[in-house]
């Protein structure tokens, strides 16, 4: 069944938060993520900097709104894997899926172009790429946990999820980096570099790269 309709205090309230993250946004990528204040974030929506609290913990906060959103996507596609995929398969579908549908999720808080230019911002914003690195730790140490459950293995005796994982979002790590600095900035681009990606990952341990 899909789910009910929010409210109309509720669907309000989303209004006021999406409005804050888009003036977010673009704030930090007209002029630069240290140089936007809170202050100029509420202005921009003509609420004040209490209001902005109500949702937001504080201007990185806002950053990472929605890569917070695209990665609960990733993990829920994840989770809901066929339990008869071998582990690397499983990473690979679910990224590969979540990124076909990421779009719509996106699309419905703020316009994806936008989502993807900040994105590139974060990439070449050193406090907020250093925040980024952070989270990928912590988000690869649950996704270590959902693989060892679905084999059935400790992830604190077995070393296999935690290196699976580290090699996996090695592999996402490198393809960001690419798609960053690169012309094109759209989800389709980074969809086709991360299956490009990932289909290096069997030839380059295996592999004699001398002889390629």
């Amino acid at each position: 069944m899909p789910a009910p309709r929010p409210g109309l205090r509720e669907r309000k309230k989303q209004r006021t938060r999406d409005a804050l993250l888009r003036a977010a946004l673009e704030l930090f990528l007209t002029q630069g993520y240290e140089h936007t204040t809170v202050d100029e974030i509420a202005e921009a929506v003509d609420v004040s900097q209490r209001t902005f609290f109500r949702y937001f913990a504080g201007k990185e906060d806002a950053a990472f709104f929605v890569p917070r959103l695209a990665e609960s996507h990733y993990v829920q596609a994840l989770r809901e894997r066929p339990p008869d995929e071998a582990p690397l398969e499983a990473l690979r579908k679910a990224v590969m899926e979540s990124w076909d549908t990421i779009g719509e999720v996106i699309e419905q808080v703020v316009p994806v172009e936008l989502h993807l230019r900040a994105q590139k911002m974060i990439e070449a914003t050193p406090a907020l790429l250093a925040a980024h690195l952070r989270r990928q730790e912590e988000l690869e140490e649950e996704i270590a946990g959902i693989i060892a459950g679905r084999e059935g293995l400790n992830v604190e005796t077995d070393p296999r999820p935690r290196l699976l994982v580290a090699l996996f979002g090695a592999v996402i790590r490198v393809t960001q980096r690419t798609w960053s600095v690169g012309e094109e900035c759209s989800i389709e681009a980074m969809r086709e570099l991360t299956a490009a990606y990932l289909d290096q990952v069997g030839p380059a341990l295996t592999g004699d790269w001398r002889t390629a």
